[in-house]
């Protein structure tokens, strides 16, 4: 095995202990190249789905890395009868090569070791299977801490999603509805930020219930810091899990992307508080985009915290729910007498996403870009996963509107 110049020994070395010690030579190899895409590509980053898909993981990062101009993985993928738009092949290619580095791949999987976390792929016994529905936007591999026996509680799995700046009533509603899921049997799904996510997985661990805790960094820091305790007693009872390696931050692309694994890995998803602008409902988007029930708590017509739930309500079918009962008539366990799941709905409107910047890519840019510290465009095209010619593109027209700013040595954020 000669990919990144790493000998046969050493990748089994690294990789067995986060994988499965009995792995053969091309189990190892599949699961190394899959963990390096994961540092290479973006989450959601449909191109690489199709790169990897076409031509297995193993023989696109050789192609990749062989041809840093793309040239043999176009070849390769006319050979594969794989149609793929040339211009969407360059800017992916773009986006990936300031990524390759023997360092970073070597560093992230020793860094699963130290922290314990495993490397799970496409066609594992415990990979869940929702996730499936994704298509070319399913996740290439997946990071996760805690038991693997866990992943499987993904099949009855309900996701509780919410308002991080949660009201009273939106956290005792949250606790009252995980409570009653858990008691029924549900596993509890979330993203474990502050306010309704941190109060269903709570509810859900006082329950004795599995709960699934969905990360948009590396799980070798937890985020949010001020969750690390809860964090904590989740990867002791539970599993914590994120699409991208150790040391990989969170940003707010990544949240967005993670969003839609809360959504595929579920039975149905529940937002229990949401404002104009909240990212569940981003997830919610997810959910009815793919088919999954969707239902909302409905609050006092007079909290902001509650505008979003009624919106979902209004204008896009979602079933109102105020207790466990009704929540699992939305997706019944199996052996359940309960009714069916209702209509699908139509895929909600992302309200977070920028109006102008449906790609995200303003969004990436500034996440890469740093109010002190200035960065060259090589540099945020390697944070952020963008061409370096689209990243100087963009930086031109964010310095026109105010955004950015040069200095010497490169551009900043202005505050």
């Amino acid at each position: 095995m000669s990919i990144l110049g790493i000998a046969d020994a050493a990748v089994a070395s690294l990789v067995r202990p986060i994988t499965d010690p009995a792995h053969d030579r091309d189990a190892v190899a599949e699961r190394f190249a899959r963990a390096t895409w994961t540092g290479i590509a973006e989450p959601g980053d449909r191109v690489a789905g199709v790169v990897v898909a076409a031509l297995g993981p193993e023989a696109a990062l050789a192609a990749l890395i062989e041809d840093r101009e793309g040239g043999m993985l176009r070849h390769a993928l006319a050979e594969h009868e794989t149609e793929l738009d040339d211009d969407e092949l360059d800017q992916a290619v773009a986006r990936w090569a300031p990524r390759i580095s023997k360092a970073d791949a070597l560093l992230a999987l020793r860094q699963a070791a130290r922290f314990a976390v495993s490397l799970v792929v496409p066609g594992d016994p415990d990979w869940p299977e929702g996730l499936g529905d994704l298509a070319e936007f399913a996740p290439l591999a997946l990071w996760m801490r805690g038991s693997r026996d866990r992943l499987r509680s993904l099949e009855r799995g309900i996701a509780i999603v919410g308002a991080r700046a949660a009201t009273g009533y939106g956290e005792h509603v949250t606790v009252e509805l995980a409570a009653g899921l858990a008691d029924r049997g549900y596993a509890i799904v979330s993203g474990a930020a502050y306010g309704v996510d941190g109060a269903a997985h709570r509810a859900a661990l006082a329950s004795g219930a599995d709960t699934v805790a969905f990360l948009a960094g590396g799980l070798d820091r937890f985020y949010p810091s001020g969750h690390e305790g809860l964090l904590s007693r989740i990867v002791e009872r539970g599993v914590a899990i994120s699409e991208v390696p150790c040391g990989v931050a969170p940003t707010k692309w990544r949240f967005l992307q993670r969003n839609r694994l809360i959504a595929a890995s579920s039975l149905a998803t529940v937002v229990v508080e949401a404002g104009a602008r909240s990212g569940s409902l981003n997830t919610a988007g997810h959910a009815a985009a793919l088919g999954r029930p969707l239902g909302a708590v409905p609050g006092p017509i007079t909290s902001s915290a509650s505008a979003g739930c009624h919106r979902l309500l209004r204008e896009y079918d979602a079933v109102c729910v105020t207790s466990a009962a009704e929540i699992a008539e939305l997706a019944p366990l199996p052996g359940d007498l309960g009714p069916g799941a209702p209509e699908t709905v139509e895929e909600v409107e992302h309200r977070g996403r920028l109006a102008a910047d449906p790609t995200g890519t303003r969004i990436r840019l500034l996440d890469a870009l740093s109010q002190r510290s200035a960065r060259p465009p090589e540099k945020l095209a390697a944070l952020s996963g963008l061409a370096v010619d689209r990243v100087r593109a963009e930086l031109g027209l964010l310095a026109l509107e105010g955004v950015v700013k040069e200095r010497a040595g490169g551009w900043v954020k202005v505050s």
